[in-house]
């Protein structure tokens, strides 16, 4: 009964109610089919608007040199018109013009490592357990938690979400679960064996090291309840209690490149490659974690934040990792938990919402005692090591420690008001965040930066992401007045309402399709599939200034009071999640330390101000007659 009363306590949207219990085939299906396709943006309005985003962050001298580049680009029978027929061309024959490139280009292309620069992780609240026996039974739990919420995904019962009235893509979904990316010498791949013959009936448990197999459901094909998998996991830790074992792990932290010629030599042998595969092909991985050094309570969401996303290097637990794998969950002895996801296949929201429902779950009273079936021992999955692939694992432990020590990372809980406050003002409290960032960086460096903010595109089929430019004329305009002891209050507030406005409206806009940055790419791209030269636009330092995000955020809202953390995207920016809860907001916001120009405490110090300031502005200022 428990099972199907949780389905039942999500709201229904749509046309059918939920029951996990009962299959319901074919209805992902006609969800999807009644999605609209995502549009291509007219040429003219993407060019006049990318020449306006660029007005805040290039020099006058360059708008201008780059507005003759764009006004050759967009004039009749010329290049533009041509990509913008091939892309029309190809929105007519695809499911979606965008998907297959973006996940090649942003993800599967992309040779750095994942760990920091692509994975994010997720930091959940401390749990109050301080043992081995806490931690296995609340890895238990967890483990029936998210069975629990892939029943809703293999029964096709998971409710449609809504934004703004408009169903949602739900594709994501069906990609999260027996996923995982494949290496390669020049791309990598992503396998789903969720779609297969034979579902996936196991998952992987990491400790000390040494990974094993975990099947997760009886022979009637039930799901195991929280006591079977417990006392599952308490064999697998009596039987990994060595702590020398090699971390074979820590070879999917390297380069994309290395990986790929270490995979290949690793697979050679036949043990290993039944034991890579069975690591492929199971559901998701959770990682038993030791515990890390004691830290005061104030820098310890910090310290877990870089656990989440790397494991903190080859002496504590980033060998107890797969990062290939798409879903990771991490629970250590000390109550720290969280996960970190592969980023190919979902983006954030879906990831938090089964977070949000594990977490739910987790809290709900034992209702069965199981009867006690004896159960096998869960499979050990066995490495046979030869020279070579110990110097692969070296040489990666030397290159992830590099990385460990290069990230700065800060988790900042900003306890004053939440989103509360900017609603009572009637702004949009995404909006006022934003400019409160803006407004952060503007003073510490007197400028503002290309900023980049992901705004979900899946009102469409197969939709991913497209980016919101938070630099914009209205808030540069905003951020050189807060401080300008010429301009009276009440213009600060109008410049600061104005801005959060036009931030609203580009979000607006980005939803429904219509923003520039995945429309400047396809052009670009579709000029490479063409092979024609590439059009001086794409070749002009203003494009490489506008995609250089000195600023990679990201609004990640969940029920639960959690963070999401990433990395920077470039080598002198910071990466920024937050998650705006009613009367606080969490922050993760990352830097690296070889850039001397950058810091992550230094941000949140100013980030902090930002807000208060922004605050007292407006509770200060008697609101206009309007």
């Amino acid at each position: 009964m428990e099972r199907k009363q949780q389905s039942e306590k999500v709201k229904p949207s749509g046309w059918l109610k939920p029951v996990a219990l009962r299959k319901l085939t074919g209805r992902y299906l006609a969800h999807q089919e009644g999605l609209p396709h995502l549009p291509v943006p007219p040429l003219h309005q993407t060019l006049d608007r990318y020449l306006l985003a660029l007005q805040p962050i290039i020099s006058e001298e360059e708008w201008t040199h780059t507005k003759g580049l764009v006004d050759e680009f967009r004039k009749p029978g010329g290049v533009g018109e041509r990509l913008q027929k091939g892309l029309e061309r190809r929105a007519r024959k695809t499911e979606n013009w965008l998907s297959d490139w973006w996940l090649k280009t942003a993800y599967l292309e992309y040779r750095l490592p994942v760990v920091v620069h692509s994975s994010p992780g997720v930091v959940l609240p401390k749990q109050d357990f301080v043992d081995q026996q806490g931690q296995l039974r609340f890895a238990a739990k967890l483990i029936e938690g998210i069975l629990d919420f892939k029943a809703m995904i293999d029964n096709e019962t998971l409710p449609v979400e809504y934004l703004g009235g408009k169903p949602l893509c739900m594709n994501q979904y069906y990609q999260i679960f027996s996923s995982c990316r494949i290496p390669g010498p020049k791309h990598d791949s992503v396998v789903n064996y969720a779609k297969g013959k034979k579902p996936p009936l196991h998952i992987t448990v990491v400790h000390n090291f040494q990974f094993f197999e975990l099947d997760v459901y009886s022979s009637d094909g039930s799901p195991l309840t929280t006591d079977q998998i417990f006392i599952q996991l308490e064999k697998i830790w009596n039987t990994s209690l060595q702590t020398n074992k090699e971390p074979i792990g820590i070879l999917t932290t390297n380069h994309r490149n290395s990986w790929a010629k270490a995979y290949n030599h690793l697979i050679k042998d036949k043990t290993n490659k039944e034991s890579v595969r069975s690591i492929e092909k199971s559901i998701f991985t959770v990682c038993l974690d030791s515990p890390i050094p004691r830290v005061s309570d104030d820098i310890y969401k910090s310290r877990m934040a870089a656990q989440m996303l790397h494991g903190g290097g080859s002496r504590w637990n980033s060998g107890n990792r797969w990062f290939d794998k798409t879903l990771q969950f991490i629970v250590a002895e000390d109550g720290s938990c969280g996960l970190v996801y592969e980023h190919a296949p979902s983006e954030g929201p879906p990831i938090v919402a089964l977070l949000d429902h594990i977490v739910e779950y987790t809290k709900k009273p034992e209702l069965v005692r199981s009867p006690m079936i004896p159960l096998p021992m869960p499979k050990k999955l066995r490495f046979n090591i030869t020279p070579e692939i110990k110097n692969d694992i070296e040489k990666a432990k030397q290159n992830l420690n590099i990385m460990v020590q290069d990230l700065d990372i800060k988790v900042m809980v900003f306890h004053h008001f939440g989103k509360n406050f900017p609603k009572l003002e009637k702004i949009s409290p995404d909006a006022f965040i934003q400019m409160a960032l803006q407004l952060a960086y503007y003073r510490m460096y007197g400028q503002v930066c290309a900023t980049y903010e992901s705004a979900s595109l899946r009102m469409f089929r197969l939709g991913r992401t497209d980016t919101i430019r938070s630099a914009s004329v209205d808030s540069l305009k905003f951020v050189q007045a807060m401080d300008n002891p010429n301009k009276q209050d009440q213009e600060k507030v109008e410049l600061l309402r104005r801005a959060t406005q036009a931030h609203r409206a580009y979000t607006d806009m980005a939803i429904k399709g219509n923003a520039i940055d995945r429309h400047l790419l396809g052009m670009k791209l579709q000029a490479i599939e063409d092979l024609v030269s590439m059009p001086e636009l794409f070749m002009d330092t203003a494009y490489a200034v506008a995609m250089h995000f000195n600023l990679s955020t990201s609004q990640v809202p969940a029920k639960t009071d959690c963070v999401m953390c990433f990395g920077p995207v470039v080598p002198d920016g910071y990466g920024v999640c937050y998650n705006p809860m009613d009367d606080h907001i969490n922050f993760a916001m990352s830097a690296y330390n070889s850039c001397a120009e950058t810091n992550a405490a230094r941000l949140a110090h100013y980030l902090e101000k930002a807000l208060l300031d922004m605050r007292l502005l407006l509770q200060s200022t008697p609101k206009s007659k309007l």
